[in-house]
């Protein structure tokens, strides 16, 4: 029985060895070369098969063993490298769900290419367990709108400083208006994605210096009925681009509007959260548990945050 054991496991090394050198491996000649039967040296590859998928996470990419059906033959593929661990797909999963960005079947396409792509096999199962019932009650947006292509044509428009045309149910009133933008960025927040562009207009200057002496307007993706990337292009100097990290510190909700700075007081339990939530927030005091805040902000959405606080927040002139 030892024998059989060991002449195994030298089989399977052999083999192993072979296919990580780059050569081709032939079922019929390694059957003579080792004494055995198709079948044996068949179950030896599908062993090997196995054992690379499950070390494909140590080592950050999946090599399989492939049938080349030209020369009859084995050989060993990269089949991709692997950019998350399962832990992250999980993570990822969860975030994905939890944006409620999309309408089901989006939602449901993404998760399983996410899960297929970048779990070994083995774990598939237990990945797909983890988020089932949350995928199963998976609530889409009312706007039920697929905007994946809308969102890549702008992000092109984006990169090549084209301008755009929309055709935009604007919320107020839900008119229909045509607009001629030059797009900066494509953000996501609160369930939507947001384009922030410049009015393409002589009241709005072509080119902005700085971050705070520009106002963007937004745009809700999902409300763009048309798209047109025309081929005109804008310019924009490097060192005044507009970034959308720093915008992002500045901005709640997505509401925009002018640079401003408010100052409260926190009386609450979690500072850290503030701090969070308000990226540019700075503490200047703190006396008894109560902190004094100032951050600096675009636009009125702080306003909605900060009487979301109730009596934890007192806002100072």
């Amino acid at each position: 029985m030892e024998n059989i054991k060991s002449d195994k496991i030298e089989r399977v090394l052999g083999i192993y060895t072979k296919l990580m050198n780059g050569y081709l491996v032939s079922k019929a000649e390694e059957a003579v070369n080792y004494g055995v039967n198709e079948r044996s040296i068949q179950r030896d590859i599908d062993d090997i098969r196995n054992y690379l998928e499950a070390d494909g996470e140590r080592v950050g990419c999946i090599n399989s063993v492939i049938y080349d059906r030209i020369g009859k033959c084995y050989r060993l593929e990269q089949i991709y490298k692997m950019k998350f661990s399962n832990s992250e797909v999980l993570a990822l999963c969860k975030i994905l769900l939890d944006s409620r960005a999309f309408t089901k079947k989006e939602m449901t396409d993404m998760l399983d290419k996410l899960i297929s792509c970048c779990v070994p096999k083995a774990n598939q199962q237990l990945v797909n367990d983890l988020i089932s019932n949350e995928a199963f009650h998976y609530v889409e947006p009312k706007h039920k709108t697929k905007f994946l292509d809308t969102m890549w044509n702008i992000g092109q428009a984006i990169r090549g400083c084209n301008y755009i045309e929309v055709d935009y149910t604007r919320m107020k009133d839900k008119a229909v208006v045509k607009r001629k933008l030059k797009p900066v960025a494509i953000m996501f927040s609160e369930y939507y994605f947001y384009l922030t562009a410049f009015i393409d207009d002589e009241n709005v200057r072509k080119d902005f210096d700085v971050i705070n002496d520009s106002f963007p307007t937004i745009y809700r993706i999902d409300r763009i009925k048309n798209l047109r990337v025309l081929d005109e292009k804008f310019h924009i100097p490097y060192s005044s681009r507009f970034e959308e990290g720093e915008f992002r510190k500045r901005i709640q909700f997505m509401y925009g509007g002018k640079l401003q700075k408010v100052k409260f007081q926190y009386s609450g339990t979690d500072i850290d959260a503030v701090l969070d939530r308000l990226p540019t927030a700075q503490i200047l005091a703190e006396e008894d548990g109560i902190y004094t805040v100032s951050a600096e902000v675009f636009g009125k959405g702080i306003d909605m945050w900060l009487k979301s606080q109730g009596t934890m927040v007192t806002i100072m002139p």
